[in-house]
This record gives structure tokens, C-alpha cells and sequence, in this order.
């Protein structure tokens, strides 16, 4: 009664699946480390591009927009002067600033380093030494600044340092004060030099210069937020009828030097310059920097700084136009990266699901076995959900830790879920689908043949409502675009997995169709091959819509993908020629000086060189003689051009032929000079001739022709004409076409010609439309998108194929008893492979193509081609379908099938036949 219980004598259930099949359990694992892989690593690549294209927008704005300004003036009047002179030394202004920076809301955070603080005058004051220069006889204005810390941010280069004197205050006769080196070299200043400030009293305080400082970084906020500081400045007096100019500059007074600005009538102005600390700003505290620096602006926090340095504090800054400028590209560029981001995970999921069919598919007859001798579906499920979890978990969270890995500064929660959406599909949906399918015993009826498969109504019904939906999504799309205005719609960024989706449910309805019409002439033919190929093909699985569902998504996807890239390619080729006019232009900024003909023979003479067209360009010339030019009248550039060489440029630039005939035929009547015109000149000229004033005098033209756009300009008002019709023809720019150009021979021949004439390259010119992280981001996750697809897509046919590998075999070892020979069996395999391979592959181009058509008018690429241009340079980002990404997957998926095929044959030859024809097989 009390004897010990005897164990089971039975091995466990996982332990003995994994050692039974462990190359089953390898290659799932695979398949799901490489796919959660992909699922952690786009969220965190998202996270990280907009992160840094954060932190770059912040850094690389001009301090005057980026710097959170803190100004307030001295204490009233009111207050004893012990009070007033104490708030302008800088024991106080150092408080003030160190308690400004902890007042600020998180997340805006100051950079100490880069910032600053102290007291300048804010209405400038009038220096009437005779050494000081007047440019229009109008004496200079100085301001006056006492900065923190200027021997930190500038070097000495000559005399000494300026200091404080005693205990500075607004009875003080004479301060010390540096100047720049370009203040110097422009106001003749030196050490020794002094200038008379006027003070309330009627008085004069000097300030005599001891120093000449140069700046260690002029592109810093210390510097860059006051201009003057660093360099002064003409300036056109307003008053004046007739421009005059006069000079603005700033001199540096030492700090504790403020309480002396007291006593002038300068109007001085305590401020702190704090820098915006970009390093720890991550994406997604774009929200509570806007509010943070709402609040500092006119809200709860400027009550707080007002609390610190007075009661008539303002904070001014253009950080959250810095902020909106920012999330504008963030809207625009995401809804296109979701596109591509829905693409991958549906057909990600589809192929999951496939290795989950081909799993059940290999173990339909174990598990038929254990259902009928008593297995609950209950413990077969648990069983399988654990066999899977010991494969699928560890993959799941190796493939997250090298997304951490490899894709730092990013949050961790959304990868998490993202590769725990991966194995969660895999651990549930395997398990589930396979213990479905044993929900009662089975037995062995009729093939289910996709030749003899009629759907049912709930087919139907589904197919005809994911109909409804993918035209909505391609509707919405077309006429919304990709954003709705408050976000990503998620139905618009499926848009192309639907037209994929209806797309499969078309070709598996109209596969048979082909397949019987060819079946009848090839069974009257010779031989045995191209009959079975094709009955063995008719004879798939009715369930074959979700390797093609598969392969069309992949294909699409890295149609698209690539569609994408190109698009954004062509863009910005286009938009650095419009740009540029050529592969390198060289012109002179704004003048009209002639280039000649040495230099033009130079720059031919340079490596890569191909041709050279020589224009002349003058800008703003009047529709109209010069007597009757008035302020309003119509203005239009002139050009001059060489006909034969400037068509040249129009074909090598790719640009519409340009009609060389009509110039050429010289001044007609009363040496009326034939034009080529832009249209909207065209419509102002009408058909007569007109006279228009050129720099060398009045010509009369008449339109010959009209272009939509030409090379050398890129506004929509332009007129050419022959040079040779010109009294002045000598061409003021080079537009130069080549190859691999030298860019620095080029600036060499430039400079020969003259010290206005600077080169500009296209190449160049390209590099800037890549501007922001956001942009190079958004553009490596569509070149992965591109890889992935192809990649799932090959992995659907090798799925697709390995399902249906064990009949293969046996077939191949039945006909070899028949007499199959060797070359026979590969072929038969090869073309039973093909109609399902070509389909897939035809359909993929079709498909592919008819997405990138339908959708093209709802995909906006400007922001994610262009930013970062000359936004007067007119430009267009469309998507079109590129060739390589249509055409390379779909040959991949065909030459992959004839490869598999053809391995197989030639494995299946060399084994013996007796395996597999074994009695009571049913396959």
C-alpha cells in the first residue's frame, strides 16, 4: 500500500523532438532571429534617425535662432545705487545665471560651456573721433558689451588684455576695452586708441582700447547671436533720402565694468545667452521641448525667471520654429517609411506562417497517429507550444540584442514589443494551426487539387471585401497622400500589401485556366515530361495562395522600395541641375564680367572635360527700349548663347532639344533678332517684334520659339537669342559637361579669369539635398526594405518548394522503376516548378508596376529628396518605377525554383528507390 510510486518510463516530450528533428528546430530559429532582427531594428532605426536628425537640426541652426535669450534691464531709478550698481557686476550675473539654468523645465537643458552672460548698451551711440572712418561723411555708432569670460573664447593678438580699474561705477571717467581684429582693421583701431562716450550728465566716458582679440570660434553662440561682436557692420542710414552707409561696431569691456554703462546714455540691458543642450534630447521629447520653451516664453516658466532677474524679464528664442521645422519633415517622411515598414512585416508574417504550414504539413502524420489513440487537442497543443517555445524564445531575444547592438540611442521598449510580436506569432499560431487541423480524425479522401477547387461563398466574400478595402486604400491614398494631417493612417500605408493581396487572390482564380488549355496540346505530343509536368503542377495544393501572397508582397515591396529610391535619386539630379545648369558652372557673382578666351581654352583643357558652352547672362533686362524703362516695367535674363554648342549641353544635360534652326537664321528685317522664350515671355511678347534694353543697348526680337525650361537659368522668364546678334557677345558664364571633373582645376581656371568667379559643381550641388539624419535614415531603411523583400521572396519559393519535396521523390522513384531516366526526372521537376515560379514572377512585374502607377500621385518625396536646397530652384520628387527592382527579384525567384528543382532531381538520382516506395505510402 505504502510501496514508492515508479516513474514513467518515458523520455520528455521537447528533449526528444529536438533530438529527433534538430534540423527543423535550427532552421526555425533562424528564420525567427533574422525576423525579429528586422522587427527590433526598425523601430529602433526610426528612433535613431530621428533622434540624431533632432540633435542636428538643434546644432547646426544659427545661435540667433537656437539661443534662449534672457534679457531684463537695470533696477529702476527707484533703487539705491549700491542696489543698481550690484546687479551690473559679475559676482551677480554669474547667480543670476546659474540659477536661470536650473529654472529651465526639462527637457531644455542650457549648455554651460556654450553659454553666456553680461551688459551691453542697446542704442547705439555716436563716435565722433576725426581717425574714425566715414564712408558717406557719416560718423560710425558704437554699442558697448562687458561679456563673460573673453579670454575663453578669444585668443590675444595684440597688446594686452583689458581689466577693471578699482571698483567700477557710473561715476567712472575711463574703462578698458578690446576690439576684434576685424573691428580694427575696419575702424583703424589700436592699442592706445580712445573714444568718447557721452554719459546723463553731460559728461564723457572714455574707453580706451588695450587689446586686439581674435575669436576662437565665430560660429558660436558667443559670438554669432550679436554679429557686432565679432565683425562691424555698414549699415544704410534710414533717415537719408539717398543711400549713405555708415559703420556699426561693438567694443568688449572686461567684466565688472557693467555698473559704468549705468552712467551713459547707451541704455544698457543685463542679458544671459543660454545654448540649448542637444546631447541628451532624444525623439520623443519633441513634445515637452515645445512646451518647456512655451512655458519660458510667456507662461509659468517666464514667471520663474522673472522671479531671478526681475519682474521685466523676457525670454526670446526661435527654438520652436527650430522645433516646428523639425516635425514638419518628421510627418512628412514617416508615412512613406511606414509604407515600406507594413510591406515587410506583412510579408515577414505570410512567411512565418508558410514555415508554420510546412512544419504541419511534415508532422500531419505523427500527430494524426497520437490524435487517434486518445491525444487531447489540449496536450498536443501544449506540446507543441512548448517544442516551439524552446526554439523560437531565445532566437527572438538574440535577434533583439543585436538590434540594441548594432542601433544604439534608441528606446528599447518598442523593439522589445516588436520582437516579442514575432515570437508571439510564432509560438501561438504554429501550435494553433496545427492542432486545429486534428480537431477529428481523418482519413484519406480526394486530392486537394487547385485544378479542382471551387471557392465557397465565405471565399468569396472575404476576397470581395479585402477588394473594398484595397480600393479604398489606393482612393485615399491617390487623393489624401500618405499623411491625413494628424498622423500615419495605417489603412492609407497598406495600400500596396492590399493591391498585392487582391492581386494573389486574382492569379490563383485564373491559374487553372492556362494550365488546362496547355494540358490538351501537350498530351497529344511525344513523350511523357511535358504531360506530367503539367498535370503535377495542376495537382498543387489548393492552398497554394499563401506562397503566392507571399511572393507578390515581397515583390511588391522591394518594387516599391527601390521605386522609392530611384525617385528620390532623379530628384535630386534634377534639382542640382536646375541648380547648377550643367555638370560645373563658372560665373561671376552678380557681374557682367566678360570671361576670355584663354580661360574658355583652360577650362577645355581640364581632365574630364567633355564640352564647354559659353553664354552670356544678363539678369533683370527690360521688356521695353531704354527710353520707356520705368521702376514697374517687366524684366526678363537675357542670354546669348553659341546655338550649336548650347543644344550640345541641352542633350547632355537631358534636357528637351533645343531648336537651332531658329536662331540660326540671323537677323531678318531692320535686324530683327529671333528668340527662343520661355512661355509666359512668350504670351508678354506676343507675336510682333519688341524692343528690350541689353547692357550694350536697345535690340529689337521677335519669338522664334518657345521652351518650358533651358540650362543656364532656372526661373520661368528668360529669352535667348544668338551672341552674334549681341553688341557685347563676350560670355560672362562657362557651362561645362564632363565626367569626373576637377574640381579643383576648375576653381584654378576661375580664379585666372578673375577674383569674382567661383565654380559651382553639380556634384556638389546634389549633396546638399541630403541635409538632415532623417533623410540618410529614411533612405537606409528603404534599401533594407529592397533587401528584405527580395530576400523573403526567395525564402517563400524555397518554402513553397520544400513542402511539396517528399512527393517529388516518390514521384521520381516511381517513374524510375517505369523506365524515367536520369535527365528525364530533372526536367520533369524543372518544369513542374515553372508555371508557379513564372507566375509568381510575372505577376511580381505587374503587380509591382501597377502599384507604383496607381499609388505615384499620393507618395510625396519632396521632403525626403530635397530638404536642404535652394528653395528658389523649382523641383519635383515623383515616385517611378525603377527596372532593377522590378526586374532582378523576379528573375531571383524563377532562376531559384529551376535551381531547387534541379538540385533536387539530381539528389534524388543518387539515392535508392526502395525507401521511398514503401507499401501503404500514401503520398
Amino acid at each position: 500500500m505504502n510501496a514508492a510510486k515508479v516513474p514513467a518510463a518515458c523520455a520528455p516530450w521537447v528533449r526528444t523532438r529536438l533530438r529527433t528533428a534538430p534540423g527543423i528546430s535550427a532552421a526555425l530559429a533562424v528564420l525567427v532571429l533574422s525576423t525579429a532582427f528586422l522587427a527590433a531594428a526598425f523601430t529602433r532605426s526610426v528612433d535613431a534617425y530621428e533622434t540624431q536628425a533632432l540633435r542636428h537640426d538643434i546644432r547646426t541652426a544659427s545661435p540667433g535662432q537656437s539661443v534662449l535669450e534672457v534679457t531684463t534691464p537695470p533696477p529702476p531709478l527707484g533703487q539705491t545705487p549700491a542696489v543698481r550698481e550690484g546687479a551690473m557686476r559679475e559676482n551677480a550675473l554669474s547667480s543670476a545665471h546659474a540659477a536661470l539654468i536650473g529654472a529651465l523645465p526639462d527637457p531644455v537643458r542650457a549648455d554651460v560651456p556654450r553659454s553666456s552672460y553680461g551688459v551691453h548698451t542697446t542704442k547705439p551711440l555716436v563716435a565722433d573721433e576725426a581717425w574714425l572712418p566715414r564712408p558717406d561723411a557719416l560718423p560710425p555708432q558704437l554699442t558697448y558689451a562687458a561679456p563673460s569670460a573673453l579670454p575663453g573664447h578669444s585668443t590675444l593678438r595684440s597688446g594686452r588684455w583689458p581689466v577693471a580699474r578699482g571698483t567700477v561705477t557710473p561715476k567712472t571717467r575711463e574703462v578698458e576695452a578690446a576690439v576684434t581684429v576685424e573691428t580694427a582693421a575696419e575702424l583703424r583701431m589700436k592699442p592706445g586708441s580712445a573714444v568718447a562716450v557721452p554719459t546723463q550728465g553731460g559728461g564723457t566716458l572714455t574707453v580706451r582700447v588695450t587689446g586686439i582679440v581674435e575669436p576662437l570660434r565665430p560660429e558660436s553662440g558667443y559670438w554669432a547671436v550679436d554679429p557686432l561682436l565679432r565683425a562691424p557692420s555698414l549699415v544704410r542710414d534710414p533717415g537719408s533720402p539717398t543711400p549713405v552707409y555708415y559703420w556699426r561696431a561693438t567694443l568688449l569691456l572686461p567684466p565688472d565694468t557693467g555698473p559704468a554703462l549705468l552712467g551713459t546714455t547707451g541704455e544698457p540691458e543685463l542679458y544671459w545667452r543660454l545654448a540649448p543642450d542637444a546631447s541628451g534630447l532624444t525623439a520623443s521629447d519633441v513634445t515637452g521641448l515645445r512646451t518647456g520653451v512655451a512655458a519660458v516664453e510667456n507662461g509659468p516658466g517666464l514667471l520663474k525667471l522673472r522671479g531671478i532677474t526681475g519682474p521685466n524679464t523676457t525670454l526670446t528664442t526661435d527654438l520652436d520654429a527650430i522645433l516646428d521645422a523639425y516635425s514638419a519633415m518628421r510627418h512628412a517622411i514617416g508615412p512613406v517609411v511606414t509604407v515600406a515598414a507594413v510591406g515587410i512585416g506583412a510579408v515577414a508574417g505570410v512567411v512565418l506562417l508558410m514555415t508554420g504550414g510546412l512544419i504541419s504539413a511534415r508532422r500531419h502524420h505523427e500527430l494524426a497517429l497520437l490524435r487517434s489513440r486518445g491525444g487531447s487537442l489540449k496536450g498536443i497543443g501544449g506540446r507543441l507550444l512548448a517544442e516551439t517555445a524552446v526554439a523560437v524564445l531565445p532566437a527572438a531575444a538574440l535577434g533583439l540584442l543585436l538590434a540594441v547592438l548594432l542601433v544604439r540611442e534608441a528606446r528599447f521598449v518598442p523593439s522589445l514589443a516588436g520582437a516579442g510580436a514575432v515570437a508571439a506569432l510564432v509560438c501561438v499560431v504554429l501550435p494553433l494551426r496545427t492542432a486545429l487541423q486534428h480537431r477529428r480524425p481523418s482519413l484519406h479522401g480526394a486530392r486537394d487539387d487547385l485544378m479542382n477547387a471551387r471557392p465557397g461563398r465565405r471565399r468569396t466574400v472575404a476576397e470581395l471585401t479585402l477588394l473594398v478595402l484595397a480600393v479604398g486604400a489606393v482612393a485615399a491614398l491617390r487623393r489624401r497622400g500618405t499623411s491625413t494631417g494628424s498622423g500615419t493612417d495605417l489603412l492609407v500605408s497598406s495600400a500596396p500589401v492590399l493591391v498585392g493581396l487582391i492581386a494573389a487572390l486574382v492569379l490563383v482564380r485564373l491559374y487553372p485556366l492556362p494550365l488546362r488549355l496547355a494540358a490538351r496540346p501537350v498530351a497529344r505530343l511525344r513523350g511523357a515530361v511535358g504531360f506530367l509536368s503539367l498535370a503535377r503542377a495542376g495537382r498543387t495544393s489548393s492552398n497554394g495562395t499563401l506562397p503566392l501572397l507571399a511572393l507578390l508582397i515581397a515583390l511588391t515591396t522591394a518594387a516599391f522600395g527601390g521605386s522609392v529610391l530611384a525617385g528620390v535619386a532623379d530628384a535630386r539630379d534634377e534639382a542640382a541641375l536646375r541648380a547648377v545648369g550643367a555638370d560645373a558652372r563658372i560665373s561671376g557673382e552678380g557681374a557682367l564680367s566678360p570671361v576670355s578666351d584663354g580661360v574658355l581654352r583652360q577650362v577645355r583643357a581640364v581632365d574630364g572635360v567633355q564640352d564647354v558652352a559659353a553664354v552670356r547672362i544678363e539678369y533683370r533686362t527690360p521688356l521695353a527700349s531704354g527710353r520707356d524703362t520705368r521702376s514697374d516695367t517687366e524684366r526678363v535674363t537675357l542670354m546669348g548663347v553659341e546655338p550649336q554648342s548650347y543644344a550640345r549641353l541641352a542633350r547632355g544635360t537631358g534636357l528637351p532639344p533645343f531648336p537651332t534652326a531658329e536662331l540660326r537664321n540671323g537677323p531678318g528685317q531692320d535686324e530683327v533678332l529671333p528668340a527662343i522664350v520661355s512661355p509666359a515671355v512668350a504670351e508678354r511678347l506676343g507675336e510682333r517684334p519688341q524692343t528690350i534694353r541689353s547692357q550694350a543697348g536697345d535690340i529689337t526680337v521677335r519669338v522664334a520659339g518657345v521652351l518650358s525650361r533651358t540650362s543656364a537659368v532656372s526661373g520661368p522668364d528668360f529669352l535667348i537669342v544668338d551672341a552674334e546678334g549681341l553688341a557685347l557677345p563676350d560670355p560672362t558664364t562657362l557651362l561645362v559637361t564632363g565626367a569626373s571633373l576637377d574640381g579643383q582645376e576648375l576653381r584654378a581656371a576661375a580664379r585666372e579669369a578673375g577674383p569674382e568667379f567661383g565654380v559651382r559643381l553639380r556634384s556638389a550641388e546634389r549633396e546638399r539635398f541630403v541635409d538632415t539624419p532623417m533623410q540618410s535614415g529614411a533612405e537606409r531603411i528603404y534599401g533594407a526594405a529592397v533587401v528584405a523583400g527580395a530576400g523573403y521572396a526567395l525564402l517563400a519559393v524555397l518554402l513553397s518548394l520544400l513542402q511539396t519535396a517528399p512527393e517529388r521523390t516518390t514521384l521520381l522513384a516511381r517513374l524510375r522503376t517505369m523506365g524515367l531516366t536520369t535527365r528525364q526526372g530533372r526536367r520533369l521537376l524543372a518544369f513542374e516548378a515553372m508555371p508557379q515560379a513564372l507566375l509568381a514572377a510575372l505577376g511580381g512585374l505587374l503587380v509591382g508596376w501597377a502599384t507604383i502607377a496607381l499609388l505615384a500621385p499620393g507618395i510625396d518625396l519632396g521632403a525626403l529628396a530635397l530638404a536642404g536646397g535652394d528653395p528658389s530652384t523649382p523641383a519635383t520628387a515623383s515616385l517611378r518605377a525603377d527596372l532593377r527592382s522590378l526586374v532582378l527579384p523576379a528573375a531571383g525567384v524563377v532562376l531559384l525554383a529551376a535551381t531547387v528543382a534541379g538540385v533536387q532531381a539530381w539528389w534524388a538520382s543518387r539515392r535508392g528507390s526502395i525507401k521511398e516506395l514503401r507499401a501503404g505510402d500514401t503520398r
